[in-house]
């Protein structure tokens, strides 16, 4: 079994940067792929940002490239998503996800999920 553990999320005005982080226990093994995805109540879950745990590869929605950063950490196995510039638009729960499989972007490929994290940014 994985487990994944977000923190970082709260409450930052808009133009304001936040850090999340996903660490990740368990078998570990079954984690090649790492995602943040967030859903706003009401709304689907969307993806966020990915990354592939070996080669480093990286996917970002086009509402947060340039914005947002997603990276890891091979030594702890955390995944960090570095926000910037943030947006009201951006307040939602996000949650990080893993799959044992490479990158991809939709919540029906992930096997794994946290117990997701707030963030709300004030206009």
């Amino acid at each position: 079994q994985v487990r994944l553990v977000e923190s970082g999320g709260g409450l930052v005005q808009s133009g304001g940067s936040l850090r999340l982080s996903c660490a990740v226990s368990g078998f570990t093994r079954d984690v090649y792929a790492r995602g943040w995805f967030r859903q706003d109540p009401g709304k689907e879950p969307e993806g966020v940002a990915c990354i592939d745990n070996a080669a480093g590869t990286t996917w970002y929605a086009d509402s947060v490239k340039g914005r947002f950063t997603i990276s890891r950490d091979p030594a702890t196995n955390t995944v960090y998503l570095q926000m910037n510039s943030l947006k009201p638009e951006d307040t939602a729960v996000y949650y990080c996800a893993a799959r044992p499989r490479d990158i991809g972007h939709r919540v029906w490929q992930y096997n794994y999920w946290g117990q997701g994290t707030e963030v709300t940014v004030s206009s």
